[in-house]
């Protein structure tokens, strides 16, 4: 038997602790609870264990902290990344016209393209701030929620310009509730 790939909820017997059931894997041992001894943490290569019923075996083996790291990192290393975004057909070749309410003031265009880029860049850098809120150990519960209401609020004052956006599922959604900003 290969006792070093065996998941949680394989069931054993131990010379020593009895029966008990794997609830937790780590890299050289596994926490299992036995019926007469409560949780014990065991080598995996302890002779005295014998398997009696198999699950989720796997070679791999990460824990939750090492998981949340490799996230972390993944999110650090794509966190500057943009999504290309196509514009809307329309709106192709076109350009923005600022026209000053005095007449003597010369108008200021801007292509529609630039702008949009400028949209969809604080679309990015709005994601970025939740993750960056949700991931925050400092922060607690309500006020990750408070600032997320923020942030929502943002989304829905941005939805004037979903008219630009060629596909809808790339539109700015803020709060349900029907009030615009």
């Amino acid at each position: 038997m290969d006792q070093t790939t065996l998941g949680i909820g394989t069931r054993l017997q131990h010379t020593q602790y009895g029966p008990g059931v794997i609830v937790g894997v780590r890299y050289a041992t596994y926490l299992i609870s036995f019926i007469n001894h409560g949780i014990k943490e065991i080598d995996k290569v302890d002779t005295n264990l014998d398997e009696i019923i198999a699950e989720n075996v796997t070679v791999e083996i990460e824990t939750v902290s090492e998981t949340e790291k490799s996230l972390l990192k993944i999110l650090r290393l794509w966190g500057n990344v943009t999504e290309i975004v196509p514009l809307g057909d329309k709106w192709i070749g076109g350009v923005i016209l600022l026209q000053p309410a005095d007449k003597n003031l010369k108008p200021k265009e801007i292509p529609v393209a630039d702008f949009f880029h400028k949209i969809v860049m604080l679309r990015d850098r709005l994601r970025v701030l939740e993750q960056n809120i949700n991931s925050n150990k400092k922060l607690t519960d309500e006020e990750k929620v408070n600032m997320q209401q923020y942030i929502t609020r943002c989304y829905g004052s941005l939805t004037t310009f979903n008219v630009m956006f060629r596909d809808k599922e790339h539109w700015f959604v803020g709060d349900k509730s029907g009030k615009d900003e």
